[in-house]
């Protein structure tokens, strides 16, 4: 594959960086992610995501806009309240590229389409709000051979994290988290409360994360997946601080492998 003239012109920025080049924006052009939930933490990744030129985007958020997204999800608008977030994610897709492809499904990720939602995937980017779908996303991506990058927030703390439990030696997000969260109870935004520029922050540190796991083998950037890598920041101090997941030999996602 190579790049049309006016796409060479629109990611020059990028093809001018050594750790990138013209090589490395071909595989992002290649690459297709799929982003599980579109809110606070999807919201900011989709739009570096999409500006990077992933080729290929799916979209999976089963939630509509609410009012109280707006402070946060910063692709939506007023007008968007009470429609399907994934679908008006796609359309944002639509209007900033035209040469990406875009398809949103409005779904919760369950057991019964976990497999097919992943399907042809280059990478998988988690932001969604409770653990028992991330432990599905994270068994699935272990099972079906996708790296898996993990983004989350709580207040003024957020983790990032890329993890690819199917590579052997490499832990995967059950590692780090365990069964004890395997449920639907967890805290909320709504509860607890959260900066938009926090959510911001975490969303396109997630975005920064994807794209060096999907330059893996093509570019510098990607010599260095940080695979198990867990980076915390904390947004009051400010500082981030990265700790070594260790792979669980017991662990249910990935013992095995």
């Amino acid at each position: 594959m190579s790049l049309a003239p006016d796409r060479l012109e629109r990611f020059a920025r990028h093809i001018v960086l050594p750790e990138v080049g013209g090589t490395g924006q071909v595989a992002l052009a290649e690459a297709h992610v799929v982003l599980v939930g579109c809110g606070g933490i999807g919201s900011p990744a989709l739009q570096y995501l999409a500006a990077a030129g992933i080729g290929r985007l799916t979209l999976i958020d089963s939630d509509v806009v609410d009012v109280s997204n707006l402070q946060r999800q910063t692709i939506f608008t007023p007008s968007d309240v009470g429609r399907a977030k994934a679908e008006i994610a796609a359309e944002w897709v639509r209007r900033f590229d035209l040469g990406l492809e875009v398809n949103a499904i409005v779904e919760r990720v369950g057991q019964g389409n976990v497999a097919q939602v992943l399907s042809g995937a280059h990478l998988v980017l988690d932001g969604c709000d409770n653990f028992a779908t991330r432990l599905l996303v994270s068994d699935a991506c272990v099972a079906t051979g996708v790296p898996l990058t993990s983004a989350a927030i709580g207040r003024f703390q957020g983790q990032v994290a890329n993890f690819a439990g199917h590579l052997a030696g490499q832990p995967c997000y059950r590692c780090f988290v365990g069964d004890a969260f395997d449920a639907e109870d967890c805290d909320t935004c709504a509860a607890d409360g959260v900066l938009g520029a926090m959510a911001g922050m975490i969303g396109t540190f997630g975005a920064m994360q994807a794209i060096r796991v999907l330059l893996g083998g093509h570019a510098a950037l990607g010599d260095d997946p940080q695979f198990g890598k867990l980076h915390l920041v904390d947004g009051l101090a400010p500082s981030m601080r990265t700790l070594s997941i260790a792979k669980d030999p017991s662990c249910k996602g990935c013992s095995g492998r």
